[in-house]
């Protein structure tokens, strides 16, 4: 289910994109709730485009369609449920707020949208709470915002800036957690890129972390800050993975989770976990040109340069800018000697002369390097950032393979994050033969360590209602709808029925489902629609519309008893008392 952001307010855009990712971010802790990511969801802000479309591209059922709209000290938000397929709205409601509430109101909302798509679509458990309030300050979370927006921008520039955002926040609440987290995935970006000297942005990544741990380690932020230093500085993969697991067990859908432990698997070259991260990240963010990126990559390792071809120029389709893309499928283009694709994509990009250098090395048996380059190869090198190392890749399939292997050697001794995947890159394949490769890093992580624990599933399913409960509760609710006839009412709701039987809504939405396998909305719907048939059929009532007798039956909207009747009698209802006058 994704959010699709329809507003219209520029001036304020960095908050309504921002209200509506905490709206995401909220609904993802339900386990067993499909949500869609910000970045695919927000592909659709501001067009018109047919709801039928979005749910095909997002392959979701539901779309959730809102606006927020912010005036001073005033906040507005709508909201509405639309059922992708028959493009009904089986839910709508608008809410006007104090700006100081918006964190209750968050929690409100986001509580509201988990019921009702329970109601509709069958059991799942939902928290009593799903949004946590971050901050005293209203004026800091805005500054937060106003950061988060920046930084989402993924330039030098704009991350330099949301810090600028994020210290205003920290200024305003020292206690501001998410704030400081915040600060260190920055800075940690910054040394990374180069765009900082790399001690100064690494003592001040870790001065944010020791003051945010202090006051709040129950974030996902906190386990993965962990996995930066970790995976890519120490190369010490037992502790990376023990880290990201811990980002998942608070979230399983947390993308930087997710893609961490995809490039983790596929360092090691399991594929085939590797590929149950690729795609499960495709199934929370369909339209994130990064997630595709790893899916080419898998396919890319494996050899399968036709595959990984496809899914990286998807990639570039939705991200255009996408540079490690641009290389991958060059790599592609070469192995699959499609030269002419080749010569297009180069054209007016840098390292054109080594392209087409390796090109001709995988392509032409005759190919040699020019003593030029051998010569600046062989000189020692500079530790600064190297996107990609062709120079390494057009080695290593030369007559230079020592040379080749010294410089591979020295690499993995920096901890050069570029060539992590040494053991998987095809370009490298020749070194393999050389004495010594087996030896230049031996990992602390096993295939074993990888496994899905069933535990947590377990625990959820054992902790909610037995067979025998079931049986006395499902007796019970019968008797309440026979007798009491509360579907009568169009505002029933599951909480309603929760207090009537003494449970909570958890237990009662699982009641329904396992006892009629019906959603909490098609259980109450079937005795409307009953109602409705008994006094459609009664002659005192021909004076009565349809639409009149489904209102009066508790069908509260035209459209959900239209829908609903269909569904269930396959024909329209005024079809249906034709038939059966």
């Amino acid at each position: 289910m994704p959010f699709v952001n329809m507003s219209g307010d520029v001036d304020n855009e960095y908050f309504c994109d921002g209200i509506s990712e905490e709206i995401i971010n909220a609904l993802t802790k339900i386990k067993s709730l499909k949500v869609i990511a910000r970045t695919s969801s927000f592909a659709f802000k501001g067009k018109d485009i047919d709801i039928r479309k979005i749910g095909e591209q997002l392959n979701v059922n539901t779309v959730l369609e809102g606006s927020i709209k912010k005036s001073q000290n005033k906040v507005r938000i709508t909201a509405q449920l639309i059922d992708v397929k028959e493009g009904v709205h089986y839910w709508s409601r608008k809410y006007d707020r104090d700006l100081v509430d918006i964190f209750d109101l968050e929690d409100e909302i986001s509580l509201a949208i988990a019921d009702e798509v329970r109601n509709n679509f069958g059991y799942f458990d939902v928290q009593d709470h799903l949004v946590q309030q971050p901050t005293n300050s209203i004026d800091a979370y805005q500054l937060f915002l106003k950061g988060r927006s920046l930084q989402l921008k993924w330039t030098p520039k704009s991350i330099k800036k949301a810090i600028s955002y994020y210290n205003e926040a920290i200024a305003l609440d020292s206690k501001y957690a998410k704030a400081y987290y915040a600060n260190l995935q920055c800075y940690g970006l910054l040394a990374m890129w180069g765009y900082m000297p790399y001690q100064e942005a690494i003592d001040l990544a870790i001065n944010n972390l020791l003051i945010a741990k202090e006051i709040d380690t129950s974030l996902p932020e906190y386990p993965l800050s962990f996995v930066g230093r970790f995976f890519w500085e120490e190369w010490n993969f037992k502790n990376a993975f023990i880290h990201i697991d811990k980002v998942l067990a608070i979230n399983p859908n947390h993308i930087d989770g997710l893609e961490a432990m995809a490039e983790l698997c596929i360092v090691h070259g399991f594929f085939d976990k590797a590929l149950m991260f690729a795609n499960k990240l495709l199934e929370v963010d369909p339209l994130s040109g990064n997630n595709h990126y790893t899916l080419s990559h898998i396919y890319y390792y494996q050899h399968q340069f036709d595959k990984a071809l496809e899914s990286v120029n998807y990639a570039l389709t939705l991200n255009p800018e996408l540079e490690l893309a641009h290389h991958l499928k060059c790599f592609c283009l070469i192995w699959l000697n499609k030269r002419e694709l080749f010569n297009q994509l180069i054209q007016n990009t840098s390292l054109a002369e080594e392209k087409k250098l390796l090109f001709r090395l995988i392509n032409e048996s005759d190919a040699v390097i020019p003593e030029n380059l051998i010569k600046k190869w062989e000189q020692p090198r500079s530790p600064e950032t190297q996107l990609v190392p062709y120079d390494l890749f057009i080695l290593s399939n030369s007559s230079y393979k020592s040379l080749a292997f010294s410089v591979l050697k020295e690499m993995i001794n920096q901890r050069r994050g570029q060539i992590i995947n040494y053991r998987q890159e095809p370009f490298i394949k020749p070194l393999q033969e050389i004495e010594g490769f087996a030896k230049l890093h031996r990992s602390n992580l096993s295939l074993s360590d990888i496994k899905p624990s069933s535990e947590e599933k377990e625990k959820s399913a054992s902790s909610v209602l037995d067979d025998n409960q079931i049986e006395i509760l499902k007796t019970e609710l019968l008797k309440y709808f026979n007798e009491e006839e509360p579907y009568l009412n169009p505002q029933l709701s599951l909480t309603a029925v929760a207090d009537v039987l003494g449970l909570n809504t958890n237990k009662v939405s699982y009641l329904i489902n396992k006892a009629f396998n019906l959603n909490f909305n098609d259980f109450v719907n079937s005795y409307r629609l009953k109602q409705f048939k008994k006094m459609a059929l009664n002659p005192k009532n021909t004076h009565l519309t349809i639409l009149g007798l489904a209102f009066d039956s508790g069908f509260n909207s035209k459209s959900v008893f239209n829908t609903y009747f269909k569904k269930t009698e396959h024909l329209t209802p005024r079809a249906w008392l034709k038939a059966n006058s």
